[in-house]
């Protein structure tokens, strides 16, 4: 039996619902994913295939399906095992999206792709590649996203859109990193705890992705409640915009401060593991204080072999546009870097019901 809530040695986590906003309270509620067409989401690879090599990539639109269940069904068709198909991102099961998959079928090619047959998948493109696809090898994702029947304040909405395609919005991990009613959270919170036994590595790797998740939520909940999440701090760790490269800073000048304006510098955040933590000064303190009652949790990914990474604070939305359909439906369209979450951008405009799983 999974427990329902954390152990007695370990604090409750805020839930992504109750995560404090950067720009005020909700504009309105609408209604999300009323169907599939409603989120429509477009990988971008960075890169173009070689067009030679041992592998192959596949561009596949998929709708309502998860990302998993169409690579299975890809390995199927190919006559391969599962392991033969990667991926470089999960994409959400309630929507249209585009992705790449890769394909070992060796440099004579594969099966004829236009001829495979499954509800929801459609081969679009097929390309020889020389090199495997990685998980996070992506650059990042274009979002189409309808709201329907919003209710609420549209002046409101009009200032928040503004204010989020010039000040970004807090990176928080979305909730579809939890699981349906945060489940992963509870299981990770088991595992830590020495209460799940014999769990298959995939499992074990959203548990522990999920409460790892959840630490970096927490401190970024923090740095928004203080109002300086977007702001340098003495002895944060700063890190350049488009790269995962970062150095600490002591003091903190005038002219770190017009960077971090101007959106070249983001403050970051823990993605917890083994090692020191590069923060220092005032911003090791916030972090301290926020994960001081997650002890059994930064244990657990420490003995679990993960490393101290760090995550910018502050997500900027890129190619930001939005306009009306009708009377209440809100089209938003825009563009995130790899590892950001759609949701996170919603969040600082509207409340919605849940509605759909995930991958």
């Amino acid at each position: 039996t999974v427990p329902t809530d954390p152990p007695q040695d370990t604090q409750a986590w805020t839930s992504f619902a109750a995560l404090p906003r950067a720009h005020g309270g909700p504009a309105g509620r609408g209604r999300l994913r009323a169907s599939c067409e409603d989120f429509a989401v477009d990988e971008d690879l960075g890169f173009a295939p070689d067009g030679e090599g041992e592998h192959q990539l596949l561009r596949v639109r998929k709708t309502d399906a998860n990302t998993e269940w169409v690579a299975r069904q890809i390995a199927a068709f190919a006559g391969l095992p599962q392991q033969a198909v990667s991926w470089a991102g999960l994409k959400d099961r309630r929507a249209v999206t585009t992705q790449w998959f890769c394909v070992h079928t060796g440099v004579h090619g594969g099966p004829d792709w236009a001829a495979m047959v499954s509800e929801g998948v459609e081969v679009l493109e097929a390309h020889h590649h020389r090199r495997k696809l990685r998980p996070g090898a992506l650059a990042g994702n274009r979002f189409r996203i309808r709201v329907r029947g919003f209710d609420g304040d549209t002046a409101t909405l009009v200032r928040r859109l503004d204010q989020v395609s010039r000040h970004g919005v807090p990176n928080y991990f979305g909730e579809q990193r939890f699981g349906r009613g945060e489940g992963n959270l509870h299981r990770a919170s088991a595992l830590f705890a020495g209460q799940m036994r014999k769990v298959p590595r995939h499992q074990r790797g959203l548990w522990l992705s999920a409460a790892r998740s959840q630490l970096f939520n927490q401190v970024l909940a923090a740095r928004v409640g203080r109002g300086d999440w977007d702001l340098p701090l003495p002895g944060d760790c700063l890190q350049l915009a488009g790269s995962r490269s970062f150095f600490p800073v002591g003091v903190v000048d005038e002219s770190l401060r017009a960077r971090t304006r101007a959106g070249d510098l983001h403050p970051s955040g823990p993605l917890w593991g083994r090692g020191t933590s590069s923060a220092a000064g005032d911003a090791a303190a916030v972090e301290a204080e926020a994960l001081g009652g997650f002890k059994p949790w930064a244990q657990g990914l420490e003995a679990a072999g993960l490393d101290q990474e760090r995550r910018a604070l502050r997500l900027t939305v890129a190619e930001w546009a939005w306009g009306w359909i009708g009377v209440d439906a809100l089209e938003l369209s825009f563009r995130l870097p790899a590892g950001a979450y759609a949701t996170a951008v919603l969040r600082e405009l509207i409340d919605w019901e849940p509605a759909g799983g995930e991958d």
